[in-house]
């Protein structure tokens, strides 16, 4: 905050100012003095002037016999001019320079006049012989009065030119004074601050402004000091700052890369042994560790088995690799637990002996969650002490995370797979069971018809049977090749049509009858395990037309659209569809269940002599379920 001192810049203004002022008022002063004496003076000498002619005028009219009222009025003129003189007057302005000899002069001038007064009032004074006298006496008593007046008037215009003389040389010296105090107090100052400000705007923020004075520069320059300071200082705490944050940054940039890195690797391997393998020997490389171990616990976390170790030592590696909960700090974390550092002390110590006869000092634990559940941990052996920072702590944390993931989503696959494997068993056992192995039992009756009959010898009965054991074998044998074509169904493109043509063109072969594929509308392509299920119940329908239909064509029309349709339509003998529900079209159960697993539903219309219709329509978002896409 700014105080008011004695030797502020405004003050230091204030009094040459005033100074300079009372200097310049002075002189003003006096030479308006000194003119204003000469303008009166010059004014009674004009006065004066005129009463030496009024004295002439005077002589001559006496002289001439003027009448006594005009004598009295010039007598009474004079003495008037005579007392302006004395008195003076302001407004013209006229005053005499009195001074002792002009105060002298006027009064011979005056007493001159007294005594003559009276014999111009008289006339006496009108005889030649008299008035020439006195006359110029009076005059002369005049001229000495103008005399010394001019004398006055002249020293006052001395003093007056004096008096100029004394202003020019103070004009100058004032100019000089506020130069030098312009400079010295504000053109030096402002130059050594717009240098300052030079040296910070170009980056020196060390410049500094020498302070030699406690005037508003001064404060100006101690302000621009501090300023500088906190510059440097702000400019040093932002340069740290940004080291710190770059560093940072780096850190992260090397954490995610680390975390890229293994995901990416996690995500290309597919098994439990080459992952835990492959994320140990990364892990080591990554923490700069002596040796990694990770171990699996099992559910009631009583046993951690070694899954996979880098670098550790192979004594250890045979002693540890299945280790009970709690018989070593491996293996004895708690489901709270969190990462830590375990500092390796003492050889006496049971849980730590084998570690320390390894030359191990330190041991990070990192716990292994599924969610909230603990599945297993990862060990980090350091011959050397160590000290985990917040950020190292979260990058084994998500690093474990991830490893969790994997390893569940390899469980989980396997699982995927097993059931998969087992629908498909199933689904293969019951297609064999609906259709060949009922095929078989046929066949088995008529064996044991045709036993029969060989035993009667009953020739006719066995031709019968031959002939039925026959046809059943033929239809055993169309059954197996279908089977195998259904299961042997791929897609790989986004366009189904290419599908239902092959799927088409094999049936025509496999039967001899007429087929067409007929195509309308656009719509956004099925996916792969959508496009499956639909062949399969296109085949399940084309099955039963070459089963049951004993048609001669066969059309299979699609509607593509928002909601893709497909429809089997053939020109067979058709059915009452009450009755197709027996054990006769067991393929309408199979195409039923097939078109839930992606939401569709399966219509059925016949008339028997009028051919059936088989219709498959899709919802407008298909999906598959896990059974479906083992298909």
């Amino acid at each position: 905050m700014f105080h008011a001192q004695t030797t502020s810049l405004s003050s230091k203004l204030v009094r040459i100012g005033v100074a300079l002022l009372v200097v310049a008022l002075t002189s003003i002063g006096l030479t308006l003095w000194v003119t204003w004496q000469l303008e009166g003076g010059a004014a009674s000498v004009n006065e004066a002037g005129r009463m030496r002619m009024q004295t002439w005028r005077m002589a001559s009219e006496i002289q001439a016999g003027i009448a006594e009222d005009q004598r009295m009025a010039r007598i009474a003129e004079f003495d008037q001019n005579l007392s302006l003189l004395e008195q003076g007057d302001p407004s013209r302005p006229l005053f005499v320079p009195w001074d002792p000899v002009v105060r002298s002069r006027f009064a011979a001038v005056q007493a001159l006049w007294r005594a003559q007064r009276v014999g111009w009032v008289s006339g006496a004074a009108a005889q030649p012989d008299a008035i020439l006298p006195s006359t110029h006496a009076l005059v002369e008593a005049i001229d000495a009065l103008v005399s010394a007046i001019e004398q006055q008037l002249a020293k006052l215009t001395a003093v007056l030119n004096l008096f100029q003389f004394v202003m020019m040389v103070l004009a100058i010296f004032a100019a000089v004074v506020m130069l030098y105090t312009g400079y010295l107090y504000v053109i030096n100052p402002l130059s050594q601050l717009q240098k300052g400000l030079r040296r910070v705007e170009e980056g020196d923020f060390q410049a500094r402004i020498e302070v030699d004075s406690k005037d508003e520069f001064g404060l100006v320059a101690q302000g621009f000091n501090g300023m500088a300071a906190r510059l440097q200082d702000m400019v040093d705490g932002l340069e740290a700052q940004v080291h710190t944050k770059t560093q940072h940054i780096e850190a992260q940039r090397a954490r995610i890369e680390t975390l890229y890195d293994f995901s990416a690797f996690l995500a290309g391997v597919n098994s439990i042994e080459e992952m835990s393998r492959g994320f140990s020997q990364r892990l080591r490389t990554v923490m700069g560790a002596d040796a990694v171990t990770v171990r699996w616990s099992d559910e009631a976390n009583q046993r951690y088995l070694m899954l996979a170790s880098d670098c550790f030592p192979q004594d250890l590696l045979a002693e540890e690799r299945s280790l009970l909960a709690g018989t070593c700090a491996c293996g004895s974390l708690l489901q709270e637990a969190r990462t830590r550092v375990i500092p390796i002390q003492s050889a006496q110590a049971a849980p730590m002996r084998h570690c320390v006869k390894a030359g191990y000092e330190s041991l990070v634990s990192v716990p292994i969650r599924l969610q909230s559940r603990l599945i297993g941990e990862i060990d980090l052996f350091y011959r050397k002490t160590v000290e985990l920072s917040k950020d190292e702590a979260v990058l084994l944390d998500t690093l474990a995370s991830h490893l969790a993931s994997a390893l569940e989503g390899l469980r989980a696959s396997a699982l995927e797979r097993e059931a998969a494997v087992s629908e498909e068993r199933a689904l293969l056992a019951r297609e064999l069971h609906d259709s060949i192995a009922q095929s078989l039992a046929f066949l088995k009756i008529q064996v044991q018809l045709l036993r029969s009959a060989a035993d009667k010898a009953q020739g006719p009965q066995m031709r019968v049977a031959l002939d039925e054991l026959d046809v059943g074998l033929k239809e055993s044998i169309g059954d197996v090749r279908e089977l195998l074509v259904h299961f042997r169904t791929r897609t790989n493109t986004d366009d189904i049509e290419a599908a239902l043509q092959e799927t088409l063109q094999k049936f025509r072969h496999q039967t001899g009858l007429l087929t067409e594929l007929v195509v309308n509308g656009t719509g956004l392509p099925l996916p792969s395990d959508v496009q499956i299920q639909v062949l399969h119940v296109v085949q399940e329908a084309l099955s039963n037309v070459r089963k049951h239909a004993h048609a001669t064509s066969v059309a299979l029309v699609v509607e593509k659209g928002q909601f893709w349709s497909f429809t089997v339509q053939d020109n067979g003998a058709g059915f009452a569809p009450d009755a197709a529900l027996g054990s006769q079209h067991v393929g309408l159960h199979i195409m039923h269940e097939r078109a839930q697993a992606i939401g569709a539903s399966v219509r059925v219309s016949s008339q028997p002599g009028q051919g059936a219709c088989v219709e498959l329509r899709l919802p407008e978002h298909p999906v598959t379920t896990s059974a479906a896409l083992a298909l």
